[in-house]
């Protein structure tokens, strides 16, 4: 078989990566739930055995090529595994995550008709208490950890062989991934061979300076594997043939602290809400992260005080952390690197990270619009950010109509607003639907973050028609009135802040507070000052 450069096919990439010779160690946090028996060291060749026999799974369940097989389990990164199974059949694999609510799930599952429903007992019996049968989504259904009657368990397919490889067409569906849900129920978005296997693996896959994966790397991921970033992320980092890649399945730092001590990372992606938790730890800890050459943050905007915490951890000579922002529809747009001297200048003058870069050369192009109009608007201006790339996904299953109205040409809204300056550079100030009539609530949230220590999350929500209300998560549970008012004294008008628990504030997969719900919760209008057209 002829190999490419390239990570290019989903359903045999771990034979390919063995075919190459790779030796990199796969070590997990724990066990896989699909196959807690293998432990938690793998090699290239053991996961490519793995991914053959859940394929010989989905055949005997009865998925043949073209079917679309729905993932929702208990987060780990399997996921991956299972995606390259049902691809290799020449299925379409969907990655939803347990974090979802069930009438959310089962929303997602009406829209994809699956033939085969992958799960756990645990996520079945969640679903069913609320009232929601969601392997009746199904044709079949298979609990990887135990089945009633008239579902599938591993051990009723066990010992089926996989059918030799197919290979869908570079344009054809190749998986399906939802975005975060913020704001209201998900889309389901689909991406091909071409979006996300060429555009992105395949830009993943080069040994960029400082990006790119070395030899004696351990490269350590903590996030949700049901996003499309699990795949991605996989294929590029392996395909550069690292010493290690290292996977936290839950973020719980009791559950995290002894994976990073037993597997110093060198690199290190985990999302944002995650990095936020773990930074508590580090006065005592803090030699965990002693090795790490770069730090990754993507899926939402991270506080400076949080990038300064980490890279003051490491105990490399010049550490770097990387931000990219980007969508599940479009993989990243920009990137920005952040050193100790960098922030150490920013300090006290703009304490933000909503500064994003520039556009990826060659990759992608941003410009700005009037909200109304649509008209691109000149450098500086503030409005809808939209942007072009060869890595924007296809379309979103049931909701076509939707996908295209975000469409003018081959430009895609974002649905976030920000500007673009002369030098190229983009500063986020708010998604369109969390819009403030004055101010950005994003920015308000650094500033908060950068003042106020004992400060967890602060989640600014605008209202239409009153000042918008701060939601504050503090660390012992109560928050100094004084200092609060003095903190916020020169920002925007606020009303008086509302005190939650972390544990209070609902969260998506990938750890982003789920503004519509939190709205809910408190009895706010459900938009602010935006349209909420775009999401």
């Amino acid at each position: 078989m002829m190999l490419t450069s390239k990570p290019i096919h989903l359903g045999t990439l771990f034979d390919d990566l063995a075919r190459r010779g790779s030796t990199t160690a796969i070590r997990l946090s724990r066990p896989l739930d699909t196959a807690p028996e293998a432990g938690v060291e793998l090699d290239v060749p053991s996961a490519a055995a793995l991914v053959r026999r859940f394929a010989g799974w989905f055949a005997e369940a009865g998925v043949r090529p073209g079917d679309r097989v729905a993932i929702a389990k208990r987060n780990h990164w399997d996921y991956v595994l299972l995606s390259c199974a049902a691809a290799r059949l020449g299925a379409v694999p969907a990655s939803l995550s347990a974090h979802l609510a069930p009438e959310t799930l089962d929303t997602l599952l009406r829209r994809l008709g699956p033939a085969l429903l992958v799960t756990d007992a645990d996520l079945l019996h969640t679903a069913r208490s609320a009232g929601r049968d969601i392997s009746g989504r199904a044709t079949r259904t298979l609990v990887v950890d135990g089945a009633r009657q008239g579902e599938l368990s591993p051990a009723d397919l066990h010992g089926a062989a996989a059918p030799p490889p197919r290979r869908p067409h570079l344009d054809a569906p190749l998986a399906i991934m939802h975005t975060s849900g913020t704001t209201g129920t998900p889309k389901l978005v689909v991406h091909t061979t071409r979006t996300i296997m060429r555009r992105l693996a395949g830009f993943e896959s080069h040994r960029w300076p400082v990006l790119g994966s070395r030899r004696d790397d351990t490269v350590t991921s903590s996030y949700s594997y049901a996003h499309g970033r699990a795949l991605a992320w996989t294929a590029g980092v392996l395909w550069l043939f690292p010493e290690a890649l290292s996977v936290i399945a839950d973020p719980d730092w009791e559950q995290a602290a002894p994976a990073l001590r037993r597997h110093r990372p060198t690199t290190l992606e985990v999302q944002p809400a995650t990095l936020a938790r773990w930074q508590r730890h580090l006065d005592r800890e803090g030699d965990l992260f002693a090795r790490v050459r770069l730090f990754v943050s993507t899926f939402d905007a991270v506080h400076p005080s949080t990038v300064r915490a980490f890279l003051g951890a490491s105990e490399r000579r010049a550490p770097v952390w990387m931000q990219g922002w980007g969508q599940s529809e479009t993989g990243p747009l920009t990137f920005r690197f952040f050193t100790r001297r960098s922030l150490a200048e920013r300090q006290g003058a703009d304490p933000t990270t909503r500064d994003l870069g520039r556009p990826i050369p060659g990759r992608t192009r941003l410009r700005v619009v009037d909200q109304k109009t649509l008209r691109p608007l000149p450098t500086g201006e503030t409005g809808l950010i939209y942007c072009r790339t060869d890595a924007l996904c296809t379309g979103y299953v049931g909701e076509e109509g939707r996908w295209r109205s975000k469409l003018i040409g081959q430009w895609w809204n974002t649905g976030d607003i920000g500007s673009i300056d002369r030098t190229g550079a983009v500063r986020l100030v708010d998604r369109e639907v969390d819009s403030l009539t004055e101010g950005g609530c994003l920015e308000i949230e650094d500033v908060v973050d950068e003042r106020l220590p004992q400060v967890l999350e602060c989640v600014v929500l605008g209202v239409p028609d009153g000042p918008p209300v701060p939601v504050v998560a503090v660390r012992d549970g109560a928050l100094d009135v004084g200092a609060w008012k003095e903190a916020v004294a020169d920002l925007p008008e606020m009303a008086e802040p509302v005190v939650v628990d972390w544990e209070d504030l609902p969260r998506t997969g990938t750890g982003k507070v789920r503004r519509g719900t939190l709205r809910e919760r408190l009895g706010l209008p459900r938009t602010a000052a935006g349209t909420g057209k775009w999401t």
